[in-house]
């Protein structure tokens, strides 16, 4: 399997290519990046991969690649993917799909069009904890689900996430997504109704950093998303993903990070280790897998537009202070 990486925008690109590094039968062709600074940053490091740093994605296109991974800047992930479909290739793009509704949507149709599989990076479906709380519910441990609770906090990750021209948005738009993206998972819903607040206290900078999401499913369950850049950069990890999911014969708890070590050090505080299994890794596995054996990935284009769909309304329903109702 042939693989391309479209950007080194976003930090996930590197654990991409360090994961499809120690799979079997997978050749990374070659790393577009058109920021001169970004390929100067990291010559060095592919050089001794031996991998091609590229400046133009087009070229990359153009060689002999069954698939690339976009993990550009938010607002560049529509053109990179209708190039990439044009030419032929499958695609994995990282979240949110896009920062548009209609952008999405002519992403996932020219997939469709040019026969090419689209997924979207939802690396937390592939954690053990949100796996095995999915398989509590399926095997109907704790009944109806009645509500859930969740929290994706990080810290303020700066550069351009925290430019809305490139992003589309701050912490509402980059952690949103994947606790909508999970809750829908786990219980074959969605979203029918969406409120949220959000707010800037973290920082200085214009961005929503803080915010809370209100969610109601179309099976009746009500929802939260806390979905902030309240961590500290001394905390031990970028931030967490928990659920607390209330069914009506008993209650998951999910730590989806929970796989660690606290170590204590004199030196360098508190810090985790962690001993769990790869999400990324599952992620990515699970992208190759699909295009070797014909079938759609796990987290697809549409499960990306709906989980997007989320976030653009909580920033819709902030702004007016109304509910918005999801079609």
């Amino acid at each position: 399997m042939k693989v391309g990486i479209i950007s080194l925008a976003h930090m996930h690109a590197l654990t991409y290519i360090e994961v499809m590094l120690d799979m079997k039968d997978v050749q990374i062709v070659g790393v577009a990046d058109e920021d001169q600074a970004r390929r100067g940053k990291w010559a060095d490091h592919f050089k001794q991969l031996n991998i091609p740093l590229l400046s133009d994605y087009q070229e990359l296109l153009q060689q002999d690649v069954d698939a690339v991974i976009v993990t550009s800047e938010n607002i560049k992930h529509h053109e990179h993917v209708l190039a990439a479909a044009r030419a032929g290739k499958h695609v994995l793009c990282e979240k949110p799909l896009a920062t548009k509704l209609t952008d999405m949507r002519e992403m996932i149709d020219a997939c469709e069009e040019h026969g090419v599989y689209l997924g979207t990076a939802f690396p937390v479906r592939f954690c053990t904890p949100v796996a095995a709380a999915k398989k509590a519910i399926d095997s109907g441990q704790i009944g109806t689900i009645l509500a859930i609770k969740g929290t994706n906090h990080g810290y303020i990750p700066g550069g351009w996430f925290i430019d809305p021209s490139l992003s589309g948005g701050g912490a509402v738009m980059d952690h949103t997504v994947h606790l909508a993206d999970v809750m829908r998972w786990l219980m074959g819903a969605e979203v029918q109704e969406v409120y949220a607040e959000h707010d800037s206290h973290f920082s200085d900078d214009p961005i929503d950093d803080c915010g809370i999401v209100t969610l109601e499913f179309d099976n009746g369950v009500f929802a939260t998303i806390d979905c902030s850049w309240s961590r500290t950069k001394i905390y031990p990890t970028w931030g967490d993903v928990t659920m607390e999911i209330i069914g009506t014969d008993g209650i998951v708890q999910v730590d989806a990070f929970g796989q660690k070590v606290n170590v204590y050090s004199e030196t360098e505080g508190v810090k985790w280790d962690p001993w769990g299994d790869n999400m990324d890794a599952g992620l990515v596995q699970d992208f190759i897998e699909s295009i070797r054996s014909g079938k759609a990935p796990l987290a697809t284009g549409f499960d990306g537009l709906r989980a997007t769909e989320v976030a653009l309304a909580a920033y819709q329903a902030s702004e007016q202070k109304k509910t918005i109702v999801l079609r």
